[in-house]
């Protein structure tokens, strides 16, 4: 049997519109900085042959960390390499 009390109220319905309507800029903004660092590491990944992190990057989402930790770490190697 359903009862009134397992719906929201309207001024609880109406404080959750306001509350998602002020964080929406900072998830949109959040959304591109992942996508941004997720596909520069997925290009340099894959561009280094480097199948088990381009997969971990595919699949975990963390923010931009894993890719940034991934171009950080190979960056040195990179400037390694060019010098032989």
């Amino acid at each position: 049997m359903v009862t009134k009390d397992n719906f929201f109220s309207m001024n609880e319905l109406i404080e959750l519109k306001n509350t998602i309507a002020r964080f929406f800029p900072v998830i949109i903004i959040l959304v591109i900085w992942e996508v941004v660092w997720k596909l520069i590491g997925l290009w340099k990944s894959a561009r280094n042959k480097h199948l088990g992190w381009f997969i971990i990057i595919a699949i975990i989402n963390s923010m931009g960390v894993l890719p940034i930790i991934y171009i950080l770490r190979n960056r040195k190697q990179k400037k390694n390499n060019q010098v032989s």
